[in-house]
């Protein structure tokens, strides 16, 4: 092999096929959140879960799932360490937290804004999660506004995540993308 290429098959260590499959899952569902949020109409009292708005739950509700699975996951499947200086570790390790953080917080402010609406949010259109915020709670539908601002925060991280992943590859030329492409 000549020298400038890369030998992807060395980096087979990093992240096991399922870890990856979730990562990109995630990555799926996020882009279609953020489509489907964009588009849709805005909600009010009264509003009703129809069309985009029932797409959005369901992908929401999916999306949870698939977190909480992707968190499972990764808590009982520790990836062979990267090889990074100790100030890039501790700031993948505080970007990647706060990114868990959010894909947890997002989904459930949603939830709970959905469950204060009465509305119904199932995993796949059929297995229905618990309400968890009564129906006409103030608390409630504040948290769906909540949801809509750490929403953009999401978004930032994401752009951070996938900044610093093209650096890693572009500028220190490591291995860290790597690790993560199927």
């Amino acid at each position: 092999m000549r020298s400038d290429q890369v030998n992807f098959s060395r980096y087979a260590s990093g992240y096991d096929g399922v870890a990856k499959f979730l990562h990109w899952l995630v990555v799926l569902l996020i882009a279609a959140q953020f489509v489907i949020g964009w588009t849709m109409p805005g909600i009010h009292k009264g509003t009703r879960p129809d069309g985009l708005i029932a797409w959005h739950l369901g992908v929401g509700a999916t999306l949870i799932a698939v977190v909480v699975l992707r968190i499972v996951w990764r808590l009982t499947h520790s990836p062979a360490p990267a090889s990074l200086s100790p100030f890039f570790r501790v700031v993948s390790h505080i970007t990647h937290g706060l990114l868990y953080l959010a894909l947890v917080a997002v989904p459930l402010l949603g939830w709970a804004n959905a469950s204060s609406r009465g509305w119904s949010v199932k995993l796949l259109g059929v297995l229905p999660y618990p309400s968890i915020s009564p129906v006409g709670s103030s608390a409630g539908h504040a948290m769906g506004d909540i949801h809509g601002y750490l929403a953009w925060v999401l978004f930032a991280l994401i752009a951070l995540h996938i900044a610093a992943a093209l650096f890693h590859r572009f500028v220190l030329k490591d291995e860290t993308l790597q690790r993560m492409l199927p």
